[in-house]
């Protein structure tokens, strides 16, 4: 029989496993290689957009959520250093900001909406940070590769500005796309399966709720239960 002080550190390390491995339904199956997510081509009639809005973790998990999404890859972006990592871009010196890939059917959702739900899933008016997350590599950034999708960037920028949702005015990037660099594996999908963590509960989960709230009905009904 285990004595009681072993009892309760075999209780709890076997708490932590279980819960260090928690997962839900939601969680996508994303393939990797050497560690990181595979960046795959769009399925046909499918959209990729890219966005920064701090900790990857919260806005990929934002993305998904809403109709018309199949995919949201967490990586980095707006910088100029080839294959960065996590902990290059941590440096502050990659310029990268931590952003995410959507893989989205425009018949479904629109990229003005897309952009608008983005726009309401983060503090777009906090620059270089977010939150607690400072640094340039938390910065807000809003990716277009069309002059069509710079004119919709801007439209929502102007209205949401116009609806004073913010005390302060949007101080996101508009700037065109060049590359997304896909994150480690350890990164993709991580707020569905460590729903445990602090940060995530305390940090991330407010996000989450605030785009529920602020657009039920662009986000898909087994996330509203």
């Amino acid at each position: 029989m285990l004595r009681p002080h072993k009892f309760i550190a075999s209780f709890l390390l076997l708490t932590i496993i279980a819960l260090s491995g928690c997962s839900n339904s939601d969680t996508q199956h994303l393939e990797g290689k050497d560690g990181f997510v595979l960046v795959t081509a769009p399925d046909k009639g499918e959209q990729v957009a890219n966005f920064a809005g701090g900790c990857f973790w919260a806005t990929q998990e934002a993305m998904i959520e809403l109709k018309g999404v199949r995919k949201v890859l967490s990586g980095y972006a707006g910088g100029e250093t080839s294959n960065p990592t996590y902990e290059t871009v941590q440096t502050k010196g990659t310029g990268h900001a931590e952003a995410v890939q959507v893989y989205y059917d425009p018949k479904v959702i629109s990229f003005e909406k897309l952009v608008t739900a983005f726009f309401y899933a983060h503090d777009p008016t906090q620059v270089d940070g977010q939150g607690p997350d400072l640094g340039p590599d938390y910065r807000s950034i809003a990716f277009y590769r069309t002059p069509a999708e710079y004119r919709s960037i801007s439209g929502v920028i102007e209205t949401v500005n116009a609806s004073k949702h913010y005390p302060e005015p949007i101080a996101t990037e508009v700037v065109p796309f060049k590359a997304f660099y896909p994150a480690e594996m350890e990164h993709q999908d991580y707020y569905p399966r460590n729903l445990w963590n602090p940060y995530i509960r305390n940090v991330s989960k407010p996000k989450i709720l605030k785009l529920r709230a602020a657009f039920p009905g662009l986000i898909k009904s087994e996330y509203l239960k």
